[in-house]
């Protein structure tokens, strides 16, 4: 995941003292410890569910599940790359890859690329934006920190301003993500419980495997949220004050 925003920010948050309320500090470290407290434990129950589920023995392999379910959808440019690791499955729309660890989320990446065949709109929508988020999120980091400097300094709240652009553009990326992923899942469990593979999963522990690791996206979009609109106060206190 693209990471949204930098610890080494707070050293500079401090020095808005003369600019912003001295209880937004406090929103900031709620918001920054009660994100990654969340990030920690949806993690954890991730990588326990996976974990609990890569001990039942199935007869087939991930790369097995991702071929059979690209034939069913009669998708025959799409590679399959098996790739060691724990959670390293992804789909590559640049290349067309599925790169398979585990059967346990190979149908979900596949349904990332029955997205691209069918060109799904959300996918098409992510794809289109992903240079664009690049480049903010290697700036946003730089440009928040020069408009907090500027603002300690009393400087015009402007260059904050175009970092909070910056941080939004990468926000919106981050919610744009969770249609996309939950729909894959959508696909990946249709799939399943309509092939004859599903002899070998449970449908339950299927979707909660899927389910936790989308809510991932969903506990990264919000923390993002949440950090934009500690910024854009910032931002708006400091306007006030001009």
């Amino acid at each position: 995941m693209i990471e949204l925003f930098n610890i080494d920010l707070l050293s500079y948050t401090v020095q808005t003292a003369e600019t912003a309320p001295t209880h937004s500090y406090t929103i900031y470290w709620l918001i920054l410890l009660g994100s990654m407290l969340l990030s920690w434990l949806v993690s954890a129950r991730m990588k326990s569910r996976f974990s609990e589920y890569s001990q039942i023995s199935i007869p087939v392999t991930g790369r097995q599940v991702a071929e059979q379910m690209l034939k069913d959808n009669h998708i025959t440019d799409v590679k399959v790359i098996s790739t060691p690791g724990h959670l390293t499955d992804h789909y590559n729309p640049a290349d067309k890859t599925v790169n398979i660890a585990a059967a346990a989320v190979a149908a979900h990446e596949v349904g990332h690329a029955v997205q691209h065949a069918q060109a799904y709109h959300w996918l098409g929508l992510r794809s289109a934006l992903v240079p664009i988020v690049q480049l903010s999120s290697n700036l946003v980091g730089i440009v928040l920190m020069i408009g907090i400097v500027l603002l300690a300094m009393g400087g015009s709240p402007w260059v904050l301003g175009l970092g909070i652009g910056l941080f939004a553009v990468t926000t919106a990326f981050a919610f744009i993500t969770l249609p996309v992923e939950f729909d894959a899942s959508a696909r990946a469990l249709k799939w399943l419980d309509r092939s004859h593979l599903m002899n070998y999963f449970d449908h339950g522990k299927a979707k909660s495997a899927l389910f936790w690791a989308a809510m991932t996206y969903v506990v990264g979009a919000l923390s993002s949220l949440a950090m934009l609109l500690y910024y854009v106060f910032i931002f708006l206190n400091a306007r006030g004050r001009e």
